[in-house]
């Protein structure tokens, strides 16, 4: 991997990857060859364009699949996270044994409001597992919270404000053993850890390709295939059918069969690339590479004494933080003045900034390309925001 082969990194120092990430020249190569070379309605025509872009597409189904441990069957394509989760939250009724949907208070809002709708809509009542002081999940809560109430596990793997590593098998095995459903938010674990649906032994699974190196515009759903098969579509239109007379229709096989309308193929294309992107890199590589960026940025960040650092022992390659008499946006600002790009704000996560006491906080968050040179010239940005606000 090498910064060049980013090319909008030549002008900016980027520390805003659990919003998005940056896209290698091959990914944005390989989105422009399709539409030079294949582009054509997938699934529709038996001419010969057609055929290619529907071959190039059911790759990129399988190197989705693969990378997480899937059958490709069990992968829908949807526009992002997002929308996978709440393809889920419209979908699963029929399934659920419980009365209760239990989150935590982590969730990005993407994991929270389609679950507060479901509830109001259904009937159910949801429950929230807590965090303890040192920003982790407070498993014991968790045993309580999980019970025979439970229908379903909706959790994220990190958290997108915080990074904290949640245990995933762990809140899994509790679900399981009151045979509750599992939904994972993996749109900050995908890109950065090895994610094995078949270990996990997760039931659903979510995460997008912009935040891995991927383009905008493209999201996965991960399903056990006896699931899917359950479950009644909520989009309907072309391509999601068998067939259709004037009264009823019956559906496709999955995974068509959730995936209504033209898909998109370009970026399904743009995504596959990315994974080979960072398979050819190797995502143990990619953990262990972020983990030392990230004990290096913490050491330094900590010689600023008016900081104060939100931060879990065992987390991913993000890091939130207050100023003291600063604003988080001000912070935000005064460092792009300096061409480095960060967040500012509640990242989604309203509730959760509500538990620390802020309104907002400033966060970095790293990625493969990220360097500890990065980290110095936001050490020293930040600084001279000190040194302005403080004297």
């Amino acid at each position: 991997m090498n910064k060049a082969d980013f090319p909008i990194l030549q002008h900016v120092v980027y520390l805003d990857n659990a919003a998005t990430t940056q896209k290698p020249k091959k990914v944005i190569d390989a989105i422009a060859h399709f539409y030079e070379t294949s582009n054509a309605n997938a699934h529709r025509g038996v001419y010969q364009l057609s055929m290619k872009a529907s071959q190039l597409y059911d790759d990129a189904r399988k190197t989705v699949a693969d990378f997480i441990h899937a059958d490709a069957d069990e992968i829908i394509f949807t526009r992002n996270a997002t929308e996978s989760i709440n393809l889920v939250a419209a979908a699963v009724f029929p399934l659920l044994k419980g009365k209760e949907i239990v989150l935590t208070v982590m969730e990005h809002h993407s994991n929270l409001i389609p679950w507060q709708q479901f509830a109001k809509k259904n009937g159910f009542t949801l429950q929230f597992i807590q965090m303890k002081p040192d920003f982790t999940l407070d498993y014991q809560d968790a045993e309580k919270k999980i019970n025979d109430k439970t229908a379903l596990v909706a959790f994220c793997q990190v958290s997108n404000a915080l990074g904290t590593i949640n245990d995933a098998e762990k809140i899994i095995a509790l679900a399981k053993k009151h045979h509750a459903l599992t939904l994972i938010d993996a749109a900050q674990s995908a890109p950065h850890m090895i994610v094995d649906v078949k270990k996990l032994d997760c039931d659903f699974l979510a995460f997008s390709g912009h935040k891995m190196l991927g383009p905008m515009g493209i999201g996965v759903l991960y399903g056990k295939k006896e699931l899917l098969e359950k479950m009644q579509p909520y989009q309907f239109g072309g391509d999601m059918i068998k067939s259709v007379s004037l009264e009823h229709a019956e559906w496709n096989d999955l995974p068509m069969k959730f995936e209504a309308g033209t898909v998109n193929v370009a970026d399904a294309v743009g995504l596959a690339e990315a994974i080979k992107y960072l398979e050819h890199i190797g995502m143990d590589v990619i953990e262990k590479k972020e983990k030392e960026l990230l004990q290096y940025a913490l050491q330094e960040l900590k010689k600023i004494k008016t900081l104060k650092i939100y931060h879990a022992e065992k987390s991913s390659g993000i890091i939130s933080f207050t100023m003291e008499k600063v604003h988080p946006h001000d912070i935000a600002s005064l460092l792009d003045d300096e061409r480095i790009c960060i967040r500012a704000g509640h990242h989604c996560a309203m509730p959760l900034m509500h538990i620390l006491g802020v309104p907002a906080t400033a966060r970095i968050s790293f990625y493969i390309y990220n360097t500890r040179e990065d980290v110095d010239m936001l050490v020293k940005a930040l600084l001279h925001v000190e040194a302005m606000f403080h004297g």
